[in-house]
């Protein structure tokens, strides 16, 4: 399974590379910084195409509407492009994410970034994720900072921040005064890779979908990382919403009191 569904991100990868820098048609969705292309649709149509042929009876959820019912325990979620504003705007950070659950239980992930050929992959209890790129595969593993003050730590904002109190700007700020540094790719798909590779020593975001950190969620924890949530602290599950955190044991321990005195 883990095999197809490399494939298969790699396919809508190099659909979405030769659409980079192609004419987009651009539509909002949710709000006036929610973008959509239409290399969005395309990739998503490919991903589920090939899905349903490989496992017909497997149901799938995907960002811009994709979906299969039934009562088969084994949910694909996928996400075709994340980090579409970027894409949008010619910027070359953006992922695909594929990732396959048995009810709230992860089994498996792959997300693939297609610019830098880099595809990133886990199997929950498989021994621990890795990422390929133009050589052998390596073995992910989080970052070994202890001090959160030494740590680079990446975030998102999100659609609704224009409308929402909730618009991380507090949180950016406590950290931006408790950290070394503080980025945003605009893909939190390939922030949390970069988490379980250990080049990004935590990260957080509010109001994420399930399609967006399926994946890369299952990626940190298999590289030894923890994910739980802003809002309770309770390690992270499926939810319609999720707003996340995500680091080593150590530096974990260490966002939650920021997160929480803001």
């Amino acid at each position: 399974m883990l095999q197809t569904a490399v494939s298969i991100a790699r396919e809508a990868g190099d659909l979405l590379r030769v659409g980079f820098s192609q004419h987009k048609e651009i539509t909002r969705k949710s709000s006036q910084v929610d973008l959509v292309t239409q290399y969005d649709g395309q990739a998503e149509k490919l991903i589920t195409d090939r899905l349903r042929v490989a496992f017909p009876d497997h149901r799938i959820i995907g960002e811009e509407g994709a979906a299969s019912d039934g009562d088969n325990p084994y949910i694909w979620y996928i996400d075709p492009l994340d980090g579409t504003v970027n894409y949008a705007h010619g910027f070359p950070v953006y992922s695909v994410s594929l990732a396959l659950y048995r009810g709230d239980e992860p089994v498996l992930g792959v997300v693939y970034d297609p610019e830098r050929d880099e595809c990133f992959t886990a199997i929950r209890g498989g021994g621990g994720a890795v990422t390929r790129g133009q050589g052998a595969p390596r073995p992910l593993a989080v970052s070994p900072a202890v001090d959160l003050g030494d740590c680079l730590l990446g975030t998102g904002f999100p659609y609704d921040r224009r409308t929402s109190d909730l618009d991380n700007v507090a949180q950016t700020r406590a950290f931006l005064k408790t950290a070394q540094g503080v980025r945003r790719t605009g893909s939190a798909a390939l922030d949390l890779c970069y988490v379980a590779a250990g080049r990004l020593d935590g990260f957080w975001e509010f109001k994420l979908k399930i399609w967006d950190v399926a994946a890369s969620a299952l990626m940190v924890m298999e590289a030894g990382g923890r994910v739980a949530f802003i809002d309770d602290g309770a390690p992270y599950t499926p939810r319609p919403v999720l707003n996340l955190f995500a680091a080593n044991p150590l530096v974990h321990e260490q966002m939650w009191p920021v997160l929480q005195s803001v």
